[in-house]
C-alpha cells in the first residue's frame, strides 16, 4: 500500500513539474513571440490603378494591347480618328495667318490716316487763310456778305474734317499702342486657339503614363468616347505596398518604421515579405464609409473600430515574387520599440518630393511654337 501511494506522489509531482514547465514555456512565447507582436489577417495588397482616359472625343481606331500585357511608359495605348482634329487645325492655321494679315493692314493705315491728318490741317490753313481775305475784302464792299459766309462754311468744314481725320488716326493708334505684331493680343489669341487646336490633334494619340501591366480594358474599337471616359488602366508592379486593418485595440504601440512581416495568401506561409509601417490612417474605415455612423443620431452601435495602416514592402521582394491588387494578406507588426521615444504614431515632416510623377503625358510644344512663328514671318511682312 505505502509503495502504491508513493507511486502516486510521483506521479502527481512529474505532472505539476510538467504543467510547471508548460505554463513557463506559454508564459516565455507569450512575452518573447505575442506580447510585442501584433496581428491581424484583415489586410491586403493595394496599389496604383492609373485609370487611362480619352482627354478628346472621337472614334476609336486602333488599341495597341489587350488586358495583361506590358507597356512602357510613353507607349501608344489607344488611337482616336483624327479627322476632324486635323479640320480644326487647319482652320487654326488660316485663322492665325488671317488675323496676322489683319494687324499688318492696320500698321500699313497707320501711315495713311496720318499722312489724311497733315493734309486735313493744311486745308484747314488754306481755308482760315481765304477767310481772313475775305473779310478784308467784305470791310471794303469789294465782296458781298454771302461770299464771306460761304469761306466761313468752309473753314467750319475744314475744321470737321480735320477732326475726323485726328479720331481715325487714334482711334487706329489705339489698336496697335506701339505693340509689335507678335505681342498684338489678337495676334497672341489666335496663336493660342492654333496651340488648343495642335493639342486636341496630338490627344488622338492616347499613352500610357506609367510601366505597368494592362488592366480592366472597357474600351472597344469603332466606339465613340467622349472626353473623360476612362477606357483601361494600367497598374504598375513597382507601386505596391499592403493595407493591413488592425483592431483599434491594438494600436496603442504602433509607430512609423516598426517592422512587419507579410505573408501573402497567393504565395503561403513559406514566404515572409519584410515591409515597415510607413503609416496609420487618420480615421477608422467606418468613419469614410458611404453612410458614416451618426452617434447623435443613434445610429451607431459601439463596436471595435478598424485602423488601416499602411505597410510598406521590399522593392526587391516584390520585382522577384509578383503581386496583384486585392490579394489577401496576413500581418504582424514587431513593437518590441514601440515606446521608443523616437518612433512616432504620425509623420512629422513633410514629404520634399511628389510621392509620385510622370511627365510622360506633358506634351514639348517646341514643335508647334515654330508653325506659330513661321505663320507670323510668312503673313506678316517681316
Amino acid at each position: 500500500m505505502e509503495k502504491v501511494l508513493s507511486k502516486n506522489k510521483k506521479g502527481i509531482v512529474v505532472l505539476l513539474l510538467i504543467v510547471l514547465l508548460v505554463c513557463i514555456a506559454v508564459a516565455a512565447y507569450w512575452l518573447i513571440m505575442i506580447n510585442d507582436r501584433q496581428s491581424t489577417d484583415d489586410a491586403n495588397v493595394a496599389g496604383n490603378i492609373n485609370p487611362i482616359a480619352s482627354q478628346v472625343a472621337g472614334n476609336v481606331v486602333t488599341i495597341n494591347h489587350a488586358d495583361t500585357q506590358l507597356v512602357k511608359k510613353g507607349d501608344v495605348l489607344v488611337v482616336l480618328d483624327d479627322t476632324d482634329a486635323k479640320i480644326a487645325f487647319k482652320k487654326a492655321q488660316s485663322s492665325l495667318a488671317w488675323t496676322v494679315r489683319q494687324i499688318h493692314q492696320l500698321a500699313l493705315q497707320d501711315g495713311q490716316y496720318s499722312a489724311d491728318a497733315d493734309r486735313a490741317a493744311i486745308a484747314l490753313n488754306q481755308t482760315q487763310a481765304d477767310f481772313r481775305r475775305q473779310q478784308q475784302l467784305y470791310q471794303k464792299g469789294l465782296i458781298a456778305r454771302e461770299t464771306l459766309e460761304h469761306a466761313g462754311d468752309a473753314v467750319a468744314s475744314d475744321k470737321a474734317s480735320l477732326a475726323a481725320a485726328v479720331q481715325l488716326y487714334q482711334a487706329n493708334r489705339a489698336l496697335l499702342l506701339n505693340t509689335r505684331l507678335r505681342h498684338h493680343p489678337q495676334v497672341l489669341q489666335a496663336a493660342d486657339t492654333l496651340r488648343e487646336a495642335w493639342l486636341a490633334l496630338q490627344r488622338t494619340i492616347i499613352r500610357s503614363p506609367v510601366t505597368g501591366y494592362i488592366a480592366g480594358r472597357s474600351v472597344q474599337v469603332g466606339q465613340t468616347v467622349a472626353a473623360g471616359q476612362t477606357l483601361l488602366s494600367v497598374v504598375p508592379q513597382d507601386q505596391m505596398w499592403i493595407n493591413a486593418n488592425f483592431k483599434e485595440t491594438q494600436l496603442n504601440a504602433v509607430k512609423i518604421g516598426q517592422k512587419v512581416n507579410v505573408v501573402i495568401d497567393l504565395y503561403g506561409s513559406s514566404l515572409v515579405f519584410d515591409g515597415s509601417v510607413e503609416g496609420i490612417g487618420m480615421g477608422t474605415g467606418s468613419a469614410f464609409a458611404l453612410l458614416p455612423a451618426q452617434n447623435a443620431s443613434g445610429n451607431w452601435i459601439k463596436v471595435i473600430q478598424r485602423v488601416p495602416v499602411r505597410v510598406a514592402l521590399d522593392p526587391r521582394q516584390i520585382q522577384q515574387y509578383p503581386l496583384r491588387i486585392g490579394l489577401s494578406a496576413t500581418a504582424t507588426i514587431i513593437t518590441a520599440d514601440g515606446t521608443s521615444t523616437a518612433a512616432q504614431a504620425l509623420a512629422q515632416k513633410v514629404s520634399p518630393v511628389p510621392a509620385w510623377r510622370s511627365m510622360a503625358l506633358v506634351l514639348d510644344t517646341a514643335d508647334i511654337d515654330r508653325q506659330i512663328e513661321q505663320v507670323i514671318a510668312q503673313n506678316g511682312g517681316l
